[in-house]
């Protein structure tokens, strides 16, 4: 008796949270549908959902093309931004004087538009998927060497003190204390970086990218503009956002797995 209710209880949670986004969803779709067709709003400037589809449909093959090679170029330069962004955060955290003379620097590559330094990376890399890797990298990258330098600043003293009267070497207490009290800092440095790169993926396909079978949904995104192909513009950007949020539930599902048993950040969702 007790687990139908539990059951019950459950489903009836489960209904609460997911029913209002999703009649909110309908409903902004329906009224979208309809009032575009009462005003007879031509197509190449506001679609109606139905021409997005058709158009996704239509330009299936080329559509799918283009988001696989946006995830590829994403998914390297996010690796790239976690793997260095991390390992240069542990370097700056291991000696309050190379932060302070590396960190400005890091902070102003930063506050440089990335737009400003494409035509630059395109010229030492040529254009194409080495270009936008690296575009993407830089967007990606300073988010995890922040959040993750912040991480490992915040270790509590008095377990750091701990650590020194059993005479851990530095290594030891890297390696042991401050990185694993970071985790829930570099899983939020994550979860920001992620959708930054495929931002910086997309943005230097419009820089760096080249056309043709191997463009992105930058290149398709161009194309689709230049041509009023409004419903297949609408189409694309639907794609990248929806790569965006795919993105982010992966990094969120990992974080789950890395926190949910031992840090209130993630414990607290349950219940």
């Amino acid at each position: 008796m007790e687990e139908g209710v539990f059951k019950g209880g459950a489903l009836h949670a489960l209904v609460k949270r997911v029913l209002p986004p999703v009649v909110a969803f309908i409903v902004f779709i329906g009224g979208w549908q309809l009032l575009v067709a009462m005003l007879n709003i031509p197509v190449y400037l506001v679609p109606k959902p139905s021409d997005i589809v058709n158009a996704a449909i239509e330009n299936r093959y080329d559509l799918w093309v283009s988001v696989s090679t946006t995830t590829i170029e994403a998914v390297i330069g996010f690796f790239l931004s976690v793997l260095l962004g991390v390992a240069g955060a542990i370097l700056l955290a291991s000696s309050k004087m190379i932060e302070r003379s590396v960190y400005p620097y890091a902070i102003i590559l930063q506050t440089i538009p990335i737009v400003a330094i494409a035509p630059l990376i395109v010229i030492w890399f040529d254009a194409g998927m080495n270009a936008i890797v690296i575009i993407a990298f830089l967007i990606g990258f300073f988010p995890m060497l922040s959040n993750t330098l912040i991480g490992l600043n915040a270790t509590d003293h008095n377990m750091s003190n701990l650590f020194y009267l059993y005479n851990a070497n530095p290594f030891q207490t890297m390696w042991k204390l401050r990185i694993p009290a970071a985790l829930p800092y570099i899983v939020a440095g994550l979860k920001i970086s992620c959708t930054l790169c495929v931002i910086g993926a997309i943005v230097g396909e419009y820089i760096a990218g080249i056309g043709g079978d191997a463009g992105g949904l930058g290149y398709a995104i161009t194309y689709a503009a230049a041509r009023l192909k409004t419903a297949y513009l609408f189409a694309c950007g639907l794609s990248a956002s929806v790569l965006g949020i795919g993105f982010f539930l992966l990094v969120n599902a990992f974080s789950k797995w890395v926190l949910s048993s031992w840090h209130e950040s993630e414990m607290s969702r349950d219940n």
